[in-house]
């Protein structure tokens, strides 16, 4: 092999002297100094909700925003596909259920023949209150976003064609009022009920409620023997809250792709994510990342 002992080039004098001064520094500071946060560095859950829904939630839940970021991934996956629950807050669309209109993060609807008591309502009253309206109401909250439309009943009929309503929907992704509105008729109709059945129970985990929660805003809250109430009431008394949650699931799994809750296989697949992390003994919902990716890889129908 040919060897030179010629000087090397002022050029290659430099430019070992740039890399020991890197190698220098990058060894005092890391990598992480010079080149800012890796990927690895995610933003909080935290962050995923305003200081004043997290205070909200960890006062009537006793669950932090990990927590409630993680049950909101189980339950955005089976009805949007999607992990990314954040992207749906000005969700609308008819999915032609003869429920009106679906809304929102948890699915809230207008109403029609299969739904006489809807939560879209309560929504828009709740978001007219929330932007400051002294005797608040769904038909003010239209108005307010010049939605035509009018209270028929306990039904909210909208006049304007999809395209035009949904649109205005839409551009509500990032109006705080409206997830302020958007997470308190959450509670109110789903959340509130299904903590309360968990603590009678003497069961506080967040895989409990979150089970529950999804169960409620799937297949209703009280009311019929599929509901989260008649489930409840057919899946045993045992204090030991695994048992009791293993009897919950398998009782759900025979009636969530019924009635048209869930396309076949998606119900089962919904309810295997929340039994698959009670078997792995992820009841808290805590640094679940990994556990959270493997029950959701699976492929929606």
């Amino acid at each position: 092999m040919h060897m030179s002992n010629a000087r090397p080039s002022k050029s290659r004098t430099k430019f070992l002297l740039a890399f020991l001064c890197f190698t220098l520094v990058a060894s005092l500071f890391g990598a992480t100094a010079l080149f800012g946060p890796s990927k690895a560095a995610a933003a909080s859950p935290d962050d995923n909700f305003s200081p004043e829904t997290l205070q909200f939630l960890r006062t009537n839940t006793g669950l932090d925003g990990e927590q409630w970021n993680n049950i909101m991934k189980l339950i955005n996956k089976p009805e949007q596909d999607d992990l990314n629950w954040t992207k749906f807050y000005g969700y609308c669309e008819d999915i032609k259920d003869k429920r009106g209109y679906t809304i929102g993060i948890f699915g809230a609807t207008t109403g029609g023949s299969r739904d006489t008591h809807p939560d879209g309502p309560d929504l828009f009253k709740a978001y007219d209150a929330a932007k400051g309206a002294s005797n608040p109401s769904a038909e003010g909250a239209l108005k307010r976003l010049g939605i035509n439309g009018k209270m028929k009943g306990s039904i909210l009929e909208i006049k304007d064609s999809e395209k035009v309503f949904c649109g205005k929907i839409e551009k509500l992704q990032n109006d705080a009022a409206w997830r302020k509105a958007m997470w308190e008729t959450f509670y109110n109709v789903y959340i509130r009920y299904s903590v309360e059945q968990a603590r009678q129970r003497g069961f506080t985990s967040a895989l409990t409620i979150g089970s529950f929660v999804d169960t409620a805003l799937n297949q209703g809250a009280t009311g019929g023997s599929d509901t989260l109430q008649g489930l409840l009431a057919r899946s045993g008394s045992s204090s030991n809250e695994k048992t009791f949650m293993k009897n919950f699931h398998a009782k759900r799994t025979l009636v969530v792709d019924t009635n048209e809750y869930n396309q076949p296989p998606n119900g089962k697949n919904r309810v295997k994510q929340w039994d698959t992390l009670l078997d792995m003994g992820k009841m808290n919902l805590k640094n679940v990342d990994s556990e959270i990716a493997k029950v959701t890889d699976w492929e929606m129908k």
